[in-house]
């Protein structure tokens, strides 16, 4: 395992995504009284691919970015390495890898994990009981809500953080670390997006292949339907 490089996330979130299976997610946020950073280590189990607007061939109707830059998707603009932390149904807090060259608004979101060190953090910024089970502790960051409280990271604080440098932001460092490429990676449509968006047209969630933290499939509204008509994705 080591430290990612932003030229490794230089290419489009399709090619980066599965890339960062594996890999780990290091947090260090101080939670306490005494401002002391505590570390949460998740290892990358599933993310999901958001293109910018303009960019393949097929424009993603599912990306925040797919009108442009605005004020709540401006971090997806950026330099590739930088955490961009939205609010997802005014509650939940995800985190994506931005991707890509700066400019092009590509993300990756991270959708599960696995917690490997600092499951009592987790846990108690979850509301989890201890001590853990084994089902407590596979669902820890299953999901992209469970997992954006896991970590610490939140919306609008930490929004831009750069986990290249690791330079502190409103008291949290973040790293992203990667390890080899792994050959167990399965794929196929996204989580709970909307209509063709969340359709075998767009086959942009990729995950490690029987692992238990993976989040369930779930269609996203008329996603189920416009799969059963058939629905070409719209071309540029």
């Amino acid at each position: 395992m080591r430290r990612a490089l932003r030229a490794e996330l230089g290419a489009s979130a399709v090619d980066v995504a599965p890339r960062l299976l594996g890999g780990e997610l290091r947090t260090f946020v101080a939670t306490s009284a005494d401002g002391v950073p505590v570390e949460v280590r998740l290892r990358i189990t599933e993310v999901e691919a958001y293109h910018g607007q303009g960019t393949g061939e097929i424009p993603d109707p599912g990306s925040h970015a797919r009108m442009g830059r605005t004020a709540r998707n401006a971090t997806m603009w950026g330099e590739p390495g930088h955490l961009y932390v939205y609010l997802s149904h005014g509650i939940h807090s995800c985190v994506n890898v931005v991707c890509g060259p700066e400019g092009q608004g590509d993300g990756v979101l991270l959708r599960a994990g696995e917690v490997v060190v600092g499951e009592d953090a987790a846990a108690r910024r979850r509301g989890v009981d201890l001590p853990l089970g084994r089902i407590a502790l596979r669902d820890l960051a299953r999901g992209p809500g469970r997992l954006g409280q896991a970590v610490g990271l939140r919306h609008p604080l930490h929004d831009g953080i750069d986990a290249i440098t690791g330079e502190e932001r409103h008291g949290a460092h973040a790293e992203l670390w990667l390890g080899a490429q792994r050959s167990d990676v399965a794929s196929g449509p996204r989580v709970g997006v909307a209509g063709v968006a969340g359709t075998g047209a767009f086959p942009w969630r990729f995950w490690i292949d029987a692992d238990p933290t993976v989040s369930p499939f779930r269609w996203g509204r008329g996603a189920a339907e416009a799969a059963a008509l058939g629905t070409p994705p719209v071309l540029n």
